[in-house]
């Protein structure tokens, strides 16, 4: 099943290219999770419908070409209500359906392997092509009437947690981007540019407005685990008020990730101290963590982050191999604070799992 991967729209199954490859051939909202227990359940499926929800009812309010591309702007509908059990239906009616029609045999899985699942909703043009500009019964129609649902699939193989080698490197490349609170596709070919600076050896590029603050990752969120007091030892012998995790807050354009929340939630049951404060890397003397968060990888530690000396403006100055960087290194595995808080997320996953069976 590896090589497989499949496109569900309106009820015919096609081939599908990768995913990224997807996204960047239409404009919408679209969320993207996987599956847990051998490819029998969804991990925080409602949560991501309600994810999906929010970004569709921002786009329509902020910038709704961003939905339905060709500079259409459909506002007889801005501020109209787009109420979370509608998508939901929407899209759980086209999960069913594409269950149904997408069969792998059990011959054709691999121990281990997992389902992946983008759901891209769309503007449909031609129907709002269609509309008389301005007429009573164009104002009166609904949302639903012109959004499709696009659903790609295809195999994914978890990569085990917590591995000293499977720490994330990171490194600071661009500025934040606009509508932040929203997850649109267009996003993935915006941040096309900002590949020339990433290195083999780096998992992720970060985001700053500043050059000092950093925000979140071009598809992650992003963690720090803070001294709350300056001290040349190590405080792990103490308690957890010791220390902080921080985030930034979704005000700084940031994306409200799903597992963003799950973390925020697991801090407060937890008795973990958080704020919700863009880390600083003026301060990252004080870090002894740092970790990334995405629906697919879940919650993934952070061995070494890099930022371009000179800041942000050295990027546009310079060939990217004539950059130079400051670095700052974690030690190789999962802090303590960073294993607790994956494990809890972890055990939310099995908790809110949401069964395949039940589409």
């Amino acid at each position: 099943m590896s090589n497989c991967r499949f496109l569900y729209h309106n009820g015919v199954v096609l081939e599908a290219p990768p995913v990224t490859t997807f996204l960047e051939s239409l404009t919408g909202a679209y969320t993207t999770t996987r599956t847990i227990n051998n490819g029998t359940s969804f991990l925080f499926w409602e949560r991501h419908m309600k994810r999906l929800s929010s970004s569709i009812r921002i786009l329509l309010n902020s910038k709704p070409e961003l939905l339905f591309s060709s500079g259409s702007s459909p506002r007889f509908w801005m501020n109209q209500p787009v109420p979370h059990s509608s998508i939901y239906d929407l899209v759980n009616g086209s999960m069913s359906e594409a269950l149904k029609s997408v069969v792998v045999k059990e011959s054709d899985r691999i121990y281990g392997e997992e389902l992946a699942v983008t759901v891209l909703v769309t503007g449909n043009v031609e129907k709002l092509n269609s509309l008389d500009d301005g007429s009573k019964c164009d104002e009166e129609r609904k949302v639903l009437d012109f959004l499709d649902v696009w659903l790609h699939l295809g195999a994914y193989s978890p990569f085990p947690l917590g591995l000293r080698e499977n720490a994330a490197s990171l490194a600071l490349v661009g500025r934040g981007r606009d509508v932040a609170a929203a997850k649109y596709s267009d996003w993935v070919r915006l941040r096309k540019p900002l590949e020339k600076f990433r290195s083999p050896s780096t998992t992720e590029l970060l985001l700053s407005n500043d050059g000092d603050h950093l925000l979140e990752g071009c598809i992650t969120n992003f963690f720090v685990v803070c001294r709350r007091v300056k001290s040349s030892e190590n405080l792990y012998g103490g308690s957890l008020s010791e220390f902080e995790v921080q985030t930034a807050p979704i005000t700084d354009g940031v994306l409200a990730g799903v597992i963003r929340d799950l973390v925020i939630e697991v801090c407060l049951s937890k008795g973990i101290p958080y704020r919700e404060r863009a880390p600083s890397w003026s301060e990252c003397e004080l870090w002894e963590e740092a970790f990334i968060t995405s629906s697919l990888r879940i919650l993934q530690h952070v061995g070494t982050i890099k930022v371009p000396i000179g800041s942000l403006e050295a990027l546009a100055c310079n060939k990217p191999e004539e950059i130079q960087w400051k670095e700052k290194r974690f030690k190789e595995r999962p802090g303590m604070i960073t294993e607790l808080i994956q494990k809890a997320v972890m055990e939310r996953g099995i908790e809110e799992a949401f069964p395949l069976k039940a589409f």
